[in-house]
């Protein structure tokens, strides 16, 4: 099994502080130069949100952007992505940087004059549009950090590839996009990858830190699918029926001990989740089936093995005792593997993000269950995911708005850090390679 407690200060950290410090103050002063761009891209982008595979306005934004700048400009990348390369002027390696566009089906409760009024249909439903997970902060960062790097072409010991992806919370049933499908369309070849950097704000994370974790560190996802088969029957006579909705009842329950007597803990957590139920439509009828869906949610490939063959004992044979009939699908829709920070190399540019922060503002974290399909990435090369931090000083953590909510914020103080940290992260990288 493998193990996520890795050290981090391994010998070839010192290899990522090659740049010179008049270099590193050269870089940040530049980023502070163009922070009132960022914000300005930021605020557009948060007015104007678009979900999964229909970033249109945004890429369309973003290509012009990069071409303005020189680059190698390609659209269309897994239905909206776009992916631009900057040639350095001196050769070396190629690093990849990536920044998802895509909002969320959240309707905003805020009172920012740049709130978002958009709405839509999703999955039939009229519903709001949000930047509710801060892909708005990431698209405005990387298009600032492909300006400073721009600005430094001649001097670039390598090329620079900027990933902007659509989708990175999935797309609706019957689609393709995101991560998964950039990898199948080449996206990291051509020129070839050699390491690939991505960072992701935080609202419940004070601004001017930075917090990173080596191995797994977030979660690898599966959606699940269970589909209960009993027998109808009046609600007055149960004992004419195979009911669905006990058997749904006791298979929730039982699989509790999925996590609680089946998965190590001391090495990794997990998480088995059934978030919706549908069943029936009145109270006097025993309905024919019922449908549950969920998310399983492990730290490594093994876990994630032995977790969905025990779902899938516990779901069938718990249906098999009752007289009913599950069906088990996991994944459903979609799964994300395991974000995993190659250990050698957040040791290696460790050091850069605590030059960029101060050591004391670069925080080592514990694995946490959410979950990112930047890991699909990772799977083909070497990456590092961090965290920007995005909470207004001072704010208590557990009283700021979370991910995914309507009253999701962030303090825009915190973005002039993700551009100075991503640009030293190419810098120092290529510096170090000989």
């Amino acid at each position: 099994m493998r193990k996520f407690l890795i050290p981090v200060a391994l010998v070839i950290g010192h290899a990522a502080t090659a740049q010179t410090d008049p270099q590193r103050t050269a870089i940040a002063q530049m980023a502070t130069k163009i922070e009132p761009k960022v914000i300005s891209w930021r605020r557009d982008f948060h007015a104007h949100p678009e979900l999964g595979n229909r970033e249109t306005r945004t890429a369309g934004i973003i290509a012009k952007h990069l071409q303005d700048l020189g680059m190698e400009v390609k659209t269309g990348v897994a239905t909206t992505g776009v992916v631009g390369v900057l040639k350095g002027g001196k050769p070396g390696p190629v690093v990849a940087l990536r920044a998802d566009m895509d909002g969320l089906p959240v309707t905003e409760r805020n009172s920012l004059p740049f709130a978002s009024k958009e709405k839509t249909k999703y999955k039939g439903q009229d519903v709001g549009v949000m930047h509710a997970c801060g892909h708005d902060t990431h698209v405005a960062i990387l298009m600032g950090v492909a300006e400073v790097l721009a600005g430094m072409k001649k001097d670039l010991k390598g090329s620079v590839k900027f990933i902007f992806q659509p989708a990175e919370e999935g797309v609706e049933k019957g689609e393709v996009g995101g991560a998964e499908q950039m990898v199948k369309e080449g996206v990291l070849e051509n020129p070839k990858v050699d390491v690939i950097f991505g960072l992701h704000i935080n609202s419940q994370t004070e601004v001017g830190t930075i917090t990173y974790r080596p191995g797994g560190t977030l979660a690898g996802v599966d959606d699940l699918r269970i589909l209960v088969k009993g027998r109808q029957a009046h609600g007055a006579a149960p004992w004419s029926s195979v009911d669905p909705i006990v058997t749904a009842a006791q298979i929730i329950n039982n699989l509790q001990t999925v996590i609680s007597r089946n998965l190590d803990i001391t090495q990794n957590p997990g998480i088995v989740t059934i978030g919706s139920i549908h069943g029936g439509v009145r109270g006097n009828i025993i309905p024919e089936q019922v449908e549950l869906i969920g998310t399983v949610r492990t730290l490594s490939s093994q876990d994630e093995k032995m977790v969905i063959e025990r779902i899938k004992t516990i779901v069938t044979k718990t249906a098999e005792s009752n007289g009913a009939v599950a069906e088990v699908d996991i994944p459903y829709e979609s799964r994300y593997p395991v974000t995993y920070n190659d250990p050698a190399l957040t040791a290696q540019m460790l050091p850069s993000l605590q030059k960029t922060a101060g050591t004391d503002k670069v925080k080592l974290i514990p694995p946490r269950t959410g979950s990112e399909d930047f890991s699909f990435f990772q799977e083909k090369v070497p990456g590092l995911f961090f965290f920007l931090g995005g909470m207004p000083k001072g704010n208590d953590p557990l009283k700021a708005p979370s991910h995914h909510t309507p009253d999701f914020f962030i303090d825009e103080s915190g973005l002039t850090l993700g551009v100075n940290a991503m640009v030293n992260l190419v810098v120092d990288y290529m510096s170090a390679k000989k």
